[in-house]
């Protein structure tokens, strides 16, 4: 049997857990994996943002891809980055998410732990 948990390892371990149980948020991180589609890319007469192109999924293509209110994929989109599964860049008007895999692999890592499994090797 594996010793307990630390206090700080369950907590991450929760909080981990439930940000991913809703089906939105994965395919939501889903869609922070693949990249971005490009669908606010800005003018080149825009001045507000640099010439090279941001990183990151702009929050209005989720909104196209899942269908959602501006306000529900900020709120999803907040939950996932409060938990930091998520990076927020803001540029000019336009907040791009990109998926924080270092801090993907330590929150499956950590709920692992929580339960006493052991990770799979890839």
């Amino acid at each position: 049997m594996n010793a307990p948990t630390t206090s700080g390892t369950s907590e991450t371990a929760v909080a981990i857990a439930k940000a991913l149980s809703d089906p939105i948020r994965l395919r939501m991180l889903q869609v922070l994996a693949a990249g971005r589609a490009g669908c606010c890319t800005p003018s080149p007469a825009d001045s507000t943002l640099p010439p090279e192109p941001p990183e990151g999924v702009c929050v209005c293509e989720i909104q196209a891809l899942f269908g959602l209110a501006q306000s529900r994929a900020s709120y999803h989109l907040r939950i996932l980055r409060e938990v930091g599964l998520v990076r927020e860049t803001t540029r000019g008007k336009w907040n791009f998410y990109r998926l924080d895999e270092a801090a993907l692999q330590a929150g499956l890592a950590a709920l692992a732990q929580a339960t006493g499994v052991a990770p799979q090797e890839p």
